[in-house]
């Protein structure tokens, strides 16, 4: 559980810590409610995937069927997730490699590094046919696609955007270019070899491959002498 969660768990509780006092200590209130548990919520998680490996449908997961196999009541998770298609998000994301850190070093760098997790994530994308069913599925629900892009695949072209935007910054890349079509010609091979054309080598060095090849298109040409 992070820090910021941590606060805002403590506010919610009413245990914020008091300034020290010379003062005799009053006799402590009992508080009301309990802090949310990471092994509860992890024993959901898992309830879900357990379920979906047994051959359940998505639209077949009820929060009812899912306390039940989790131990847990349905009150428990509704005080997590607003409903199933925040829950089912979070269980993918639970399943997928996590968003890779950036090195900054270099424009350069940064690209390949997000290219290279596309790359991996195609990959297990092949290997694992849970994580191949769950995203299967979520294509023909729309409301969880659309959960599943605003909270998983819009932060990583805001990633994107932004090393494009520091490239053009520090003059690596013109100062005209075009930063959403710039981010498609990086992620489209990638996308391309991963969702298109499942049967396509995914080797190692493809990142590095797309990264420079683009670069050299984007960046300015020196005039020719005539």
């Amino acid at each position: 559980m992070d820090a910021e969660r941590a606060g805002q768990q403590t506010r919610q509780y009413g245990l914020e810590s008091a300034p020290p006092s010379t003062a005799t200590a009053p006799a402590p209130v009992p508080v009301r409610g309990r802090p949310r548990s990471e092994a509860v919520e992890q024993a959901i998680v898992e309830g879900v995937i357990s379920l979906i490996e047994e051959g359940v449908p998505l639209t077949e997961l009820s929060i009812e069927r899912i306390a039940r196999t989790a131990g847990v009541g349905k009150a428990t998770i509704y005080r997590r997730w607003a409903g199933k298609e925040e829950l089912f998000v979070d269980v993918v994301a639970s399943i997928e490699e996590p968003d890779p850190e950036l090195p900054g070093t270099s424009m350069r760098d940064d690209l390949v590094r997000l290219l290279e997790h596309m790359r991996r994530r195609g990959l297990n994308m092949r290997n694992s046919a849970l994580l191949h069913n769950v995203i299967g599925q979520m294509k023909t629900l729309p409301k969880l696609w659309e959960a599943y892009h605003e909270v998983v695949v819009e932060p990583r072209r805001r990633a994107m955007a932004d090393v494009l935007r520091r490239g053009v910054a520090e003059g690596e890349l013109p100062a005209d270019t075009d930063i959403e079509f710039a981010a498609d010609l990086f992620t489209g091979p990638m996308l391309l070899r991963t969702v298109m054309r499942p049967d396509a080598p995914l080797a190692d060095g493809l990142s590095e491959r797309v990264v420079d090849t683009v670069l050299t298109a984007l960046k300015p040409q020196a005039p020719t002498a005539r």
